[in-house]
């Protein structure tokens, strides 16, 4: 009996954590800005009638149904934002996700990730890491963003939202046609 219970635990253990992504631990943490939207909150915005001839509208709504989660984590705590970066570097190495870009701006690094999905336009996760610069007004932001999406869709998702990144966000993504397939 206590061989079942112990091979009971064992099995669930995994199931526990499975729902919990690598950068919820900066969820409600002291010095740190959070905006999380769930699958049901994508669900419920979708439900929205857009004018018929508004078709900025039209885009975000239809983008929005293929979202599942958005979580955008914003710190300008130097010891938080150093934790991050490593936090971001580890999930890089077990996430199987691809660098699409990387920017040098005014001391801002700026890296953007993706794993891609069925065709080499459509993303299923979008990682989106700015390290803040040498002022102590620089924020650093990571940015995480799954579902099934065109990467030529997200600049409509940075203008409706106003998403903290947004600008390097819709500098690294137009024209562009997706990452290169998986290697």
């Amino acid at each position: 009996m206590k061989k079942l219970i112990l091979t009971l635990v064992l099995a669930l253990t995994p199931a526990l954590f499975f729902g919990q992504s690598a950068f919820d631990k900066y969820d409600g943490e002291n010095g740190v800005t959070a905006v999380i939207i769930s699958k049901k909150m994508f669900e419920l915005m979708s439900n929205i009638k857009p004018d018929a001839k508004n078709k900025d509208a039209q885009q975000y709504l239809n983008l929005v149904k293929k979202l599942d989660n958005l979580k955008v984590f914003v710190t300008s705590n130097k010891k938080i934002s150093a934790d991050m970066k490593a936090t971001s570097t580890k999930y890089l190495k077990t996430a199987a996700l691809e660098e699409l870009m990387r920017i040098n701006d005014d001391g801002k690094n700026i890296k953007i990730y993706v794993k891609s999905g069925a065709t080499s336009s459509k993303v299923k996760e979008l990682l989106m890491f700015i390290e803040g610069g040498n002022s102590k007004d620089d924020d650093t932001v990571l940015m995480s963003l799954t579902g099934n999406f065109d990467l030529s869709e997200i600049s409509v998702l940075t203008d409706n939202m106003n998403l903290p990144g947004g600008d390097a966000l819709k500098k690294g993504t137009k024209g562009s046609k997706g990452p290169k397939g998986p290697k």
